[in-house]
């Protein structure tokens, strides 16, 4: 685990099953106190780009105090809006250059007035590249956009189990994004609140064939395998 920051650290993500369609958010903030908190919502009907804002909204809101902020996101969209587009829309009335009404201009609005008097350094990280605290927002999001259940942490630093402190890339988790086909390790399923790993998909298939409410899942690696679980809120 990396050394206590001093700043208050946040990450958030959106996503969209169609853009437009069923979307969420996540985002984990990482207060000085080493505390961390977890925030996530779905929206039925939503874009990409508004979980996004929705995302960046929700972690600086819970932000308080006078901590400088450094705010990782993989949305250029939220990044170029808040230090460049802004003060021209704010300038012209939320118009564009067309003269059309900014797109989002609500969730902007919102973005705006909960970065007030704060200090804020927006810092761009890739999506899907292994970074620790992207990656967990990116789960949270994709879950609730999915209405699969995620259990949000709160709590102590010391006790999360996710290094949101590293922003190293981890390969492994780099290439289970990046290739559906890859071997199996297993795969999990979870019928009637019983947890079952099999090793090949006829097993899984005939354990959850025609079971209303069944997940399953295929895993690629060990580590792949434990991130499955630990989104469905299970430490087997």
């Amino acid at each position: 685990m990396a050394e206590k920051d001093n700043r208050i650290i946040i990450f958030s993500d959106g996503a969209s099953k169609g853009n437009p369609g069923p979307g969420g958010y996540g985002a984990v903030v990482v207060l000085p106190e080493g505390k961390v908190i977890e925030l996530g919502e779905g929206e039925g009907y939503t874009t990409n780009n508004r979980m996004e804002l929705a995302g960046a909204i929700a972690g600086l809101t819970e932000a308080k105090g006078e901590e400088e902020i450094v705010f990782y996101t993989d949305s250029k969209y939220v990044i170029n809006g808040m230090t460049g587009w802004i003060y021209g829309w704010q300038k012209n009335n939320w118009q564009t250059k067309e003269k059309k009404e900014v797109l989002n201009r609500d969730l902007w609005e919102k973005l705006v007035e909960a970065a007030k008097n704060k200090k804020i350094k927006w810092q761009y990280v890739g999506g899907h590249v292994g970074v620790a605290g992207n990656e967990r927002c990116d789960e949270i999001a994709d879950a609730l956009a999915t209405s699969k259940e995620v259990k949000l942490y709160r709590g102590l630093l010391s006790d999360y189990k996710i290094d949101v402190l590293n922003l190293g890339h981890n390969e492994e988790k780099k290439t289970v994004k990046s290739n559906k086909n890859a071997k199996a390790y297993s795969y999990l399923s979870l019928v009637g609140g019983v947890l079952h790993k099999d090793k090949t998909w006829a097993e899984c298939e005939r354990r959850v064939k025609g079971q209303p409410g069944a997940k399953y899942q295929k895993a690629v690696s060990e580590y792949h395998e434990a991130e499955i679980l630990r989104g469905w809120g299970r430490n087997e």
